[in-house]
């Protein structure tokens, strides 16, 4: 019982993910799954072509640093993205994560360069579990200095003039409590000292510094909906300048002065200036004011600001004096998404890194003074595919309560046929234009790939974070519905041949979506996934996401939460689409029991259609997984749904 509710939980022991009865109930599900996709008469040719496609490699976004830019890369004949520094147009690899930790699964989480772009912080894991061990790198030779600090998982560094910095670490084998410390180059880990303790062990910290050294910002956020700024001059006691309500302030120096992004009196953001002096946010200046689109980043180069709205979901960057006046637009192409502004006040160039649906990644250096850029060359795509045969486009869906969005469609533009529909809609993260590398077979078998803006993301800033979050969780679920029915309603697809995806987040969206609707797919690829969100704050680092989706220790959360829980709301008698469920063994965010649990309900109740769990070994949420394990994957994924959309 729950609050007076009865909530069935037949399979709570599937939650015991070490213990050897689950262990042995997965491997009999991993061989369960192999033996089905083996079967599929695609399989091997998908997995050719998607060693193809993820051939072409992956490039990062560029950090500018004096005269050099950092960026991670990899090349068609690398397991993992390793990190390259390029000085006067010349890359060099600067550091392999797989080499330096010994092994394939080995990934580079993170990095910070120093300010002068002589000392390079890395942060690297291996099996997936993000527990990241921080190195240092000199950048002129690529000598990897002895420091070592572990548990810097999703770590922040701020390099401080003299020898030392600030990084964010979790104590040993705890996924809360993040906090930072201060290390002095050389000395013993053991000697560095507590910089910054959050009050909350689910708050998160992560700080700047001034050049000069003199002052200190802690940005300190709670979930994804407020934070607070601490600022402290050296040598003195932090004081707490911004405390948001509903509301987010991100701060940090740049070429000495304090500027935040905050969306406090401007739910599309606006970007304003800090006085350390007088830090009341009375007092702060305004640089970029809020616009009717949302402002997702600025950049400050010697002379310039480059800010990056989002309009409809795609990229925008506008040309700034450091007064804020603006000066012009950077010509993108349509359609696209800038994945980083490399910008520095140290930098001599400004570099922009730019992908589309059906371009990958590609970097140009912008003139800020003319908007004008030269391309510096990029990925290209896999030998065969035509960009042009797969037109990108943007249309307009309304959902159920009337409220308008927009979804991308990528490949066929008429006729039904395989069609896939993906999305997010949480934590104000934005889905925007992106290459991907395992839609390419898909595309070339003739189907139609649709990305769906969402409520609950920040594509249009703050409100429509909120719209989709707490108790208007459901607004999510009911866009997703309602685009795909837009799809069916326009003849792209039938339910038979509509197929859903999602990760994570978007696990749970196509889990609610298909026990909520399952008459409207013909095949739901779930991953990583939330499903028991009556029961999901127990584990891992979900406490974290209590101001997201609510808590069931509320009375009122709790009844949203069942509601539209997943693994609650399958019945017995309902006909289910074939569902493949997959999840990494170490997942570090998302406990894999959600899996196991969901696909255990389904396969009491659904006997008559597949239910298939995969299972993986030294894999985690998918952050670095190596591409020995992601091609057979994506393979897997699309083997599925061409199996099953037809």
């Amino acid at each position: 019982m729950v609050h007076g509710v009865a909530v069935p939980d037949p399979y709570r022991w599937l939650e015991e993910t070490d213990s050897e009865e689950v262990s042995e109930w997965v491997a009999r599900q991993n061989q369960h799954t192999r033996s089905v996709l083996d079967r599929y008469p695609r399989r091997a040719a998908l997995g050719r072509r998607l060693e193809d496609a993820f051939g072409c490699g992956m490039l990062g976004p560029s950090v500018a640093r004096g005269e050099r830019r950092f960026f991670a890369r990899r090349t068609g004949t690398m397991d993992q993205a390793a990190l390259y520094v390029s000085e006067k147009g010349k890359e060099r690899l600067l550091l392999d994560p797989a080499a330096l930790s010994g092994d394939s699964t080995g990934a580079l989480d993170w990095y910070y360069p120093s300010d002068d772009g002589e000392l390079v912080a890395v942060g690297v894991s291996t099996g997936g579990e993000e527990r990241s061990l921080l190195h240092l790198v000199r950048t002129a030779g690529g000598e990897v200095l002895p420091d070592r600090i572990p548990n810097c998982q999703w770590g922040h560094v701020a390099f401080e003039p003299g020898g030392s910095f600030l990084y964010s670490v979790f104590p040993e084998g705890e996924f809360y409590g993040q906090h930072l410390r201060r290390h002095r180059l050389g000395a013993p880990v053991e000697e560095d000292v507590v910089v910054f303790q959050p009050a909350d062990r689910t708050e998160q910290a992560q700080a700047s510094v001034s050049p000069d050294g003199r002052w200190v910002v802690v940005n300190v956020e709670r979930g994804w909906g407020e934070s607070s700024l601490w600022l402290a001059e050296a040598g003195g006691a932090f004081v707490e300048v911004f405390q948001g309500q509903e509301e987010i302030a991100q701060a940090w120096f740049s070429n000495g002065r304090l500027l935040a992004l905050t969306n406090l009196n401007a739910p599309n953001w606006r970007l304003v200036e800090i006085d350390p002096e007088h830090p009341a946010s009375t007092g702060w200046g305004e640089l970029v004011a809020e616009t009717e689109h949302v402002l997702l980043e600025v950049a400050a180069s010697p002379d310039r600001l480059l800010v990056h709205h989002l309009l409809d979901a795609c990229s925008w960057v506008s040309v700034h004096n450091l007064d804020g006046r603006f000066e012009g637009i950077v010509d993108l192409p349509p359609l696209a998404s800038v994945t980083g502004l490399g910008a520095h006040p140290s930098a001599t160039e400004v570099f922009l890194t730019v992908e589309t649906f059906t371009r990958p990644a590609f970097v140009i250096a912008v003139d800020p003074g003319t908007g004008r850029f030269t391309p510096l060359g990029g990925l290209e795509p896999p030998a065969g595919f035509d960009p042009s045969a797969h037109p990108v486009r943007q249309v307009r869906f309304n959902s159920a309560d009337g409220t308008p969005s927009v979804m991308f469609l990528v490949g066929r533009q008429e006729g039904d046929g395989p069609t896939l529909l993906t999305g997010y809609g949480g934590f104000s993260i934005s889905r925007t234009p992106a290459w991907t590398p395992s839609a390419i077979p898909f595309l070339e078998a003739g189907g139609l790939l649709a990305v769906a803006v969402l409520r609950g993301g920040g594509e249009y800033g703050e409100a429509w974070h909120r719209g989709g979050m707490l108790g208007a969780k459901q607004n999510v679920f009911d866009d997703f519905i309602a685009a795909a029915r837009s799809l069916q309603d326009h003849g792209h697809c039938t339910p038979a041949t509509l197929g859903i995806h999602g990760r994570s987040n978007g696990g749970l969206l196509v889990g609610a979506a298909m026990t909520q609707r399952p008459e409207l797919f013909g095949a739901v690829v779930c991953q990583v996934p939330l499903l028991d969100m009556v029961r999901y704050e127990r584990f891992r680092i979900a406490e974290l996401w209590k101001r997201e989706y609510g808590s069931a220790a509320d009375p009122e959360a709790f009844r949203w939460l069942l509601a539209y829980s997943p693994y609650h709301n399958v019945h017995q008698g309902t006909a289910y689409p074939p569902l493949l469920l997959l999840t990494g063994q170490d997942d570090a965010r998302v406990d894999p029991s959600h899996a196991f649990k969901f696909a255990a309900r389904l396969q009491a109740v659904n006997p008559d259609r597949p239910t298939l769990l995969r299972v993986e070994r030294r894999a985690g949420h998918g952050q670095g997984k190596p591409m020995s394990k992601l091609v057979p994957e994506e393979a897997d994924i699309l083997a599925f749904l061409l199996e099953h959309l037809r």
